[in-house]
């Protein structure tokens, strides 16, 4: 499947900004089921400087300087993505999750610090002993580690409550565990944080997913919005990824924008502002299926 994907972040700053720095995690990173074909970042006001790179955890980032003086900034990232098919993986035929964490498995994985650095805590993924007593009833001795994932992700999904006035970007993944609410990242973080108080790696994933209005309603432009799931690794069939929001193996309909060890490695946007005061931030996503001609209409 062929996307088109235009995301826009406002804000609206109080007072007037003199000069701002800001990094920007939007452009797409190639993984091995999704093929960039374009990709625009449109900025206003212009920067007067930028530069951009891969970082660390291989993902594009931006980084630019705002000299100009300004009381709104507006960001667009355009793209065009293609969603490879994948084979669905076979949950039951991976190594048991308790050899993995007792590092019982090849020497040349174990080599690998792009598997095992996000096993250690980050800030929104900590070991937290709680979590790891709630994940244990998906996790028995023995169990093959991709088939205990998909049990919690299932367990999440049906035992946490949807809730986006319950959470913020500070919230602790205790309280999650505590509350049973939250958003997108706030499920991935406590899965995250599940898998690692395990001894099993886990990573971040944001991006996009295709929604699907009501049935006989139009999709509203503007209304979809970016999104976050986890990625983990089995010997078998490298990292895969799992969305307690949606209890889904992603398959064809999420975008992947950056990975990371949780949101503060990967957040879209983040910066310093010389001034601004207080300000608001409005976002508006649009992820649209194309044909080979341009978006899909409605048959």
């Amino acid at each position: 499947m062929r996307y088109s994907v235009h995301h826009r972040t406002t804000y609206t700053y109080a007072h007037r900004v003199f000069q701002s720095y800001h990094l920007f995690h939007l452009s797409p990173r190639s993984v091995p089921h999704q093929v960039i074909e374009s990709h625009r970042l449109t900025i206003a006001p212009e920067p007067g400087l930028q530069w951009d790179g891969v970082d660390y955890f291989g993902n594009p980032f931006l980084v630019l300087n705002l000299e100009e003086e300004h009381d709104r900034l507006v960001v667009d990232s355009e793209a065009i993505i293609e969603v490879l098919d994948q084979p669905a993986p076979d949950l039951r035929a991976t190594t048991p999750w308790d050899r993995i964490a007792r590092r019982e498995i090849d020497r040349a994985f174990l080599l690998d610090k792009d598997i095992w650095q996000y096993v250690p805590a980050s800030s929104h993924g900590r070991h937290v002993l709680a979590i790891a007593d709630y994940a244990r009833a998906s996790f028995p001795e023995g169990r093959p580690v991709l088939e205990a994932v998909s049990d919690l992700t299932r367990r999440i999904f049906t035992e946490f409550t949807f809730d986006p006035s319950a959470t913020d970007i500070s919230t602790p993944v205790e309280q999650v565990l505590e509350r049973r609410r939250g958003v997108c990242q706030d499920f991935a973080h406590l899965q995250i944080a599940a898998l690692r108080s395990l001894g099993l790696p886990a990573r971040y994933v944001s991006g996009y997913i295709l929604t699907h209005p009501p049935a006989g309603q139009p999709k509203l432009q503007g209304a979809d919005a970016s999104h976050a799931w986890i990625s983990t690794w089995a010997p078998e069939t490298g990292w895969v990824d799992f969305d307690p929001t949606n209890n889904v193996i992603p398959h064809g309909e999420h975008i992947t924008v950056a990975c990371g060890r949780d949101y503060d490695d990967v957040s879209p946007i983040s910066g310093v502002l010389l001034g601004g005061g207080a300000h608001t931030v409005a976002v508006a996503v649009d992820v649209n299926p194309l044909t080979n001609g341009g978006p899909a209409g409605d048959d």
